[in-house]
């Protein structure tokens, strides 16, 4: 079955963006750079696929699920579909119009527990926090771009989640030059049987 892994680039303190929502205090040149060029390049959007005159991989994600909030810089700067290459999904508890390659769901949980019994490649769990909390009992795996800064505030790993402690199996630990590690953990199966 596929999974869903939620990749994100983190602080040391546990802080997936600045207390605006931004990103910009990320690492992104740097040799842990091959990872996310080379890897992870499913899940780059499309304005960087073309700027760096390179196609989709398609070996790791064909689906993207996202919160507004992780969606609302795109459009700002007039992208309407980030990831043409991948399944996009929504999550939202308004009714939006948006481009018609995206799908909008207000209920991500049983949208990630249909997507996760069909056919395909990984599911790519691309943020925020609040969703990433939301969808905790569903992920899989973590890989985490855990970055040399801390935050102090900003936007948590997995938003307001309530305390419940749950325990992932470290698969690999990757440290660069940079100072960025891309960590990853799996969830024991027993975690995911009401999903099946």
């Amino acid at each position: 079955m596929r999974e869903l892994v939620y990749y994100v680039a983190v602080s040391i303190d546990g802080y997936i963006a600045d207390p605006q929502g931004g990103f910009d205090a990320f690492l992104i040149e740097g040799d842990h750079a091959q990872v996310v060029f080379g890897e992870y390049a499913d899940a780059l959007p499309a304005h960087v696929h073309s700027a760096l005159n390179i196609q989709p991989p398609a070996t790791r994600f064909d689906t993207v699920i996202m919160g507004w909030n992780t969606l609302t810089p795109a459009l700002e700067a007039g992208i309407a579909s980030p990831y043409p290459h991948l399944r996009q999904v929504v999550a939202s508890r308004r009714s939006r119009q948006l481009h018609p390659d995206i799908t909008l769901t207000s209920d991500p949980l049983a949208a990630v527990r249909a997507l996760k019994r069909q056919d395909g490649l990984d599911i790519w769990l691309c943020g925020g926090g609040t969703l990433a909390g939301h969808l905790l009992p569903e992920i899989d795996r973590l890989v985490l771009k855990r970055n040399p800064l801390v935050f102090g505030s900003g936007v948590p790993l997995f938003g307001t989640a309530p305390y419940e402690p749950r325990t992932y199996t470290t698969t690999s630990m990757r440290s660069f030059a940079s100072g960025v590690m891309i960590e990853e953990y799996t969830a024991p199966p027993e975690c995911h049987r009401a999903s099946d």
